[in-house]
């Protein structure tokens, strides 16, 4: 090599490494499987690999009611698959068994200020496989302001993702005032299961 160009090489400012940051979001304990997808997707963004590092972010950014739940892991984690191991175990001891979902979904769930296709993809989360859409159609019809419903009466025929974007059109046109007291009258033939 010549001097003048291990002159070059000396004078050039070193190499450096720019860490890419990873945007974790709060944890989602509704979704926590939506959460680590987000996660994972960060991960992907940044080129994130390594076991140890995917393990330092969920620990790093897991609120204190949530660590506890997994404190057993996060203070004597495995040798390997330490992100498998609490991604798994954070799901397991945080999601709802699907008798909860299924009462929740039987039970309590309205509308709210919802949009009747948001609340059609709600009550679809909380009923997994397990619920048939027949079924799911019906509980969803049946909490709907009676305005929608006259219309959801006529479209049995429907797809439910065309009924949903026609019930949000016809919510979005009524008038507010008459989803006040709002009594389930869907179309009854649906609930021959």
């Amino acid at each position: 090599m010549t001097d003048q160009r291990r002159e070059g090489l000396a004078s050039a400012p070193p190499a450096t490494v720019s860490a890419v940051s990873v945007k974790v979001s709060p944890f989602w304990v509704e979704e926590p499987e939506m959460w680590f997808a987000q996660l994972e997707g960060q991960f992907l963004i940044a080129g994130i690999v390594q076991d140890t590092t995917k393990f330092a972010y969920v620990v790093g950014n897991l609120e204190g009611r949530y660590a506890k739940e997994v404190a057993d892991i996060i203070k004597q984690p495995p040798a390997e698959r330490k992100y498998e191991t609490i991604k798994k175990q954070l799901i397991a001891r945080l999601t709802q068994s699907e008798d909860r979902r299924l009462q929740q979904l039987l039970e309590r769930e309205e509308l709210g200020d919802r949009t009747p296709s948001q609340f059609l993809t709600h009550l679809t989360s909380l009923a997994g496989e397990s619920v048939p859409e027949k079924l799911l159609r019906s509980i969803w019809c049946s909490r709907l302001p009676q305005t929608v419903q006259a219309i959801m009466a006529t479209q049995e025929k429907a797809t439910l993702t065309d009924a949903a974007t026609l019930a949000d059109k016809v919510h979005e046109m009524a008038p507010r005032g008459s989803f006040r007291g709002a009594k389930p009258q869907c179309n009854r033939a649906d609930q021959d299961f």
